[in-house]
C-alpha cells in the first residue's frame, strides 16, 4: 500500500466520523424529549428507595408522574410527611398531612401457639411450602410459615422471622408494601401506624377445628363485636377484624377475646 492510498483511507474515515457525529448531534437535538426541570428536583427530594411502594416502578417514574398531576405529592411511603412538603413546595401547592402506615402480620402462631403436624425438612419458601401435604407442618393452613418470604421482599431489613412467626419492626417499616405482595397467604396487611390493637390471626376455621391447630387462633365468637362501642370490629367466616378507621383503642375487645388474639400493638 503507498502513502497516497494511505492518506486517501485515513482521510475517508474523517470524512465518515465527521458525518456521523453530526449526523448523531442533529438527531439528538431533533429527538430530545423536554424534561420539566421540577421532576429532577422532587428526584432529588425523595429517598431514593426505589422500592415501589408508591406503586411506580422507582422513584424517576413517581417523580415524572407527580409533574404530570398522575400521582399526589406525597405518595412516597417511605419519605412520609417530611418529603411529601418537600414536593408540595417544588410543585407549588399545598400537602395534604400523609397518614403514616406500617406493616402487621395478622398471625400469632409462633412455635408454641401452633401445633405442629411433622418436620418439614424441604425447600424453606413460604410459596413452595403450600404444594407440599397439609400446606407445610404447622396444622393452620391458614397461619405464617415462618419461612422468611417478607423477610427477604424488605428492602428496609424492618420484618424479621421470630420464634417461627413474621413480625414486623414498627419503628423500621416504612409501608412499601414489599412484604405484603411477598406473602402467599396475604397474612400481612398495612395499617395505621398509631393503630391501638389489632388481631392477629387469620383463620377461617370454625371455632372447635381452630382451637386444635393454634392455641390463640380467632373463633370467630363475636364478643369483641358484641362489646365495642365504636361498631369497629366486625366478624366474617369465624373472623374477626378491627376497621382501624373506627377503632379509637379502648380495648374492650381484647379484654373480652377469650383467645387473646386480639393484641395491643
Amino acid at each position: 500500500m503507498n502513502i497516497t492510498t494511505m492518506i486517501i483511507s485515513v482521510a475517508t474515515l474523517a470524512l465518515l466520523g465527521l458525518f456521523i457525529g453530526l449526523f448523531l448531534g442533529i438527531a439528538a437535538k431533533k429527538l430530545a424529549v423536554e424534561v420539566d426541570p421540577r421532576e429532577e428536583k422532587i428526584l432529588n427530594a425523595l429517598p431514593g428507595a426505589n422500592c415501589g411502594g408508591c406503586g411506580y416502578a422507582g422513584c424517576s417514574a413517581m417523580a415524572a408522574a407527580i409533574v404530570k398531576g398522575e400521582a399526589p405529592v406525597n405518595g412516597c411511603p417511605v419519605g412520609g410527611d417530611e418529603v411529601g412538603k418537600k414536593v408540595a413546595k417544588i410543585m407549588g401547592i399545598e400537602a395534604d398531612a400523609a397518614v403514616r402506615l406500617r406493616a402487621f402480620v395478622k398471625c400469632n402462631g409462633d412455635c408454641e401457639n401452633a401445633v405442629k403436624q411433622y418436620d418439614y425438612t424441604g425447600v424453606k419458601d413460604c410459596t413452595m411450602v403450600q404444594f407440599v401435604p397439609g400446606g407445610g407442618e404447622k396444622a393452620c393452613s391458614y397461619g405464617c410459615t415462618g419461612y422468611g418470604n417478607c423477610v427477604k421482599a424488605c428492602p428496609f431489613d424492618a420484618i424479621h422471622v421470630v420464634n417461627g412467626v413474621a413480625v414486623v419492626d414498627k419503628d423500621g417499616c416504612k409501608a412499601c408494601g414489599k412484604c405484603v405482595s411477598a406473602c402467599p397467604k396475604h397474612l400481612i396487611e398495612l395499617i395505621p401506624y398509631d393503630a391501638g390493637y389489632a388481631v392477629a390471626c387469620s383463620s377461617k376455621d370454625k371455632g372447635p377445628d381452630a382451637m386444635k391447630k393454634c392455641s390463640v387462633s380467632c373463633i370467630g365468637c363475636g364478643l369483641c363485636k358484641k362489646n365495642c362501642p365504636n361498631d369497629a370490629v366486625t366478624v366474617d367466616s369465624f373472623l374477626a377484624h378491627i376497621d382501624q378507621d373506627k377503632c379509637v383503642a379502648c380495648s374492650a375487645c381484647a379484654a373480652k377475646c377469650p383467645k387473646k388474639c386480639i393484641h395491643e400493638i
